[in-house]
Formats: C-alpha cells, structure tokens, sequence
C-alpha cells in the first residue's frame, strides 16, 4: 500500500501550505480564513490523510494500524467542526466566540488529542519493529502532530514536509521490501 502512504503524505504538506494564515484572533482574519474554500481543501486533505496512513499501515503493521484507526476515529470528529462547522460560521459577528466554543470545548480537545497522541503511537510502534531512519522520519511526524500546532506557520509547514518525507520515504521502503520478500507485505 505505497501510494496511499505516499499520497497521505502529499496530502499532509498540502494541509498547512494551502490553509489560509490569517491572524485569527481577529473577526476579519478568522472569518477571511475559515470562510475561504482553501480552510474547507486544506483540513480535508488532513482527514483524508489520515485514512490513507491507516489503510497503508495494514500491510505494514498490523496493530499499528489498528491502533492508528482508534486514533483517527478519534481526531476526525474534530477536524470536520474544525473544517466545516468553522467554515460554516465565518461570516458570524460572533464567529470569535463561536470558533473558541468549537475549538476549546472540554470533550472535544480532549478527544482530538487522545486521538492524535494514539496515532503518534501508532507511528512509533511502526518505528519500533522496522528500526529504519523513514519509519524513525515517520514516527516523527506523528509524535509531533500535536505539538505542531502551538508553532507559528512556518514550523508548521515544515511539520508538512516531514510527514511528507516520513510517509514517502516509508512507502518507497516498504515497495523496496515487498519486492525483496513479498511475503513480508502481510507481517
């Protein structure tokens, strides 16, 4: 399943490069931001990322996709309020209040993040039983999904293009090993 683990991470770089980067704290910014179709495109090539990780994740690691799956059923509720629900309420006078109430509801932050550390483990676990440098680029990428978001967009962005060369990078080696051993495809 390389071209899903590669598209994932195409997805992923796209994700922080084509979201708009308004200064949200603002009613003008947020509503610039959230009410554009770029915020609608770039968080929904989030969320198709990560089913593309766990797809791919299937034939290289079983109960790492497993547990990546519980972590993106997890994280996506999350995603589609933060996506279409934000977007749907840019133009409010309120939109402010009504985004923290989106963002910063109690259950819901605590969801996303369980969700996005359990995908972070998931990407370890990968790192763990293959010990090479893309699945260590890899499990990087998810460990930091999380703590990528309290940086400034820059950092972000390079958050993209790591995952973008940890998902690569792994989808190439995992060809390279299926084409070795293609019974290792399935362990």
């Amino acid at each position: 399943m390389r071209v899903p683990l590669a598209v994932a991470g195409l997805l992923f770089l796209l994700y922080p490069a084509l979201r708009p980067w308004e200064d949200e704290t603002t009613t003008q910014g947020a509503a610039a931001a959230m009410g554009s179709n770029a915020w609608v495109a770039a968080h929904l090539f989030a969320m198709i990322g990560f089913i593309l990780v766990a797809i791919a994740l299937l034939e290289i690691h079983r109960t790492a996709a497993i547990t990546f799956w519980v972590g993106a059923g997890l994280t996506l509720p999350y995603y589609g309020a933060e996506d279409f629900g934000l977007h749907a309420v840019a133009g409010q006078p309120n939109l402010l209040e009504l985004a923290e109430a989106v963002r910063y509801n109690p259950v819901a932050i605590t969801i996303f993040a369980v969700g996005l550390v359990t995908m972070g483990v998931a990407a370890v676990m990968v790192a763990v039983r293959l010990r090479t440098t893309a699945s260590i680029l890899f499990a990087a990428g998810f460990a930091l999904f999380l703590p990528q978001f309290f940086t400034p967009p820059a950092a972000r962005i390079a958050h993209g293009v790591l995952l973008l060369a940890g998902c690569a990078w792994l989808a190439w080696e995992s060809a390279r090993r299926e084409a070795k051993d293609p019974q290792l495809a399935a362990s």
